[in-house]
């Protein structure tokens, strides 16, 4: 740990991996979720479409999309430890007014979090939401991407 406090800057103030070989191994469980406001019109126009698009299924291809991204985090973010996720669920809902949550649920037995691979999975099904919807409008907003809890690790969190 850095002098700063910060767990990915080393003694040197350098940026560095966490070691977590000494850490127990512990059922490792992370939520998070993103929302997307839709402008009304698209709203209506994608429930009366059944959640379709020209391009195809959003909310089963948003699922797909999500899950691949948690397995992937490491790839993305410099500093994730690749993990062997064993379960990811991705979950979509409407709510009145049009707007969408995307709730992402990642769990693993390791010895580091999975707060990132929830945040980026809730975070890229939301992406792949925008990408499907774009042609009806721009102004779509995805906003509120935060971790909603995390247990296993040396501090539970609850939102």
């Amino acid at each position: 740990m850095s002098r700063s406090g910060l767990s990915h800057l080393d003694s040197r103030n350098r940026p560095a991996m966490v070691d977590v070989g000494a850490k127990e191994v512990t059922h490792r469980v992370a939520e998070a979720e993103a929302r997307i406001r839709l402008p009304r019109a698209v709203a209506l126009a994608l429930r009366k479409s059944g959640h379709r698009t020209k391009k195809g299924p959003v909310f089963d291809t948003a699922i797909v999309s999500g899950v691949m991204a948690a397995k992937r985090t490491h790839e993305l973010i410099p500093f994730c430890h690749p993990l062997g996720l064993e379960n990811c669920a991705i979950e979509i809902e409407e709510q009145r007014g049009g707007d969408i949550v995307v709730r992402c649920r990642v769990s693993v037995h390791h010895r580091t979090g999975v707060e990132m691979e929830a945040l980026t999975g809730a975070t890229v099904a939301a992406l792949t939401i925008y990408d499907m919807c774009k042609a009806l409008s721009h102004d779509i907003e995805i906003t509120g991407i935060r971790l909603l809890q995390k247990s296993g690790g040396k501090r539970d969190f609850k939102r």
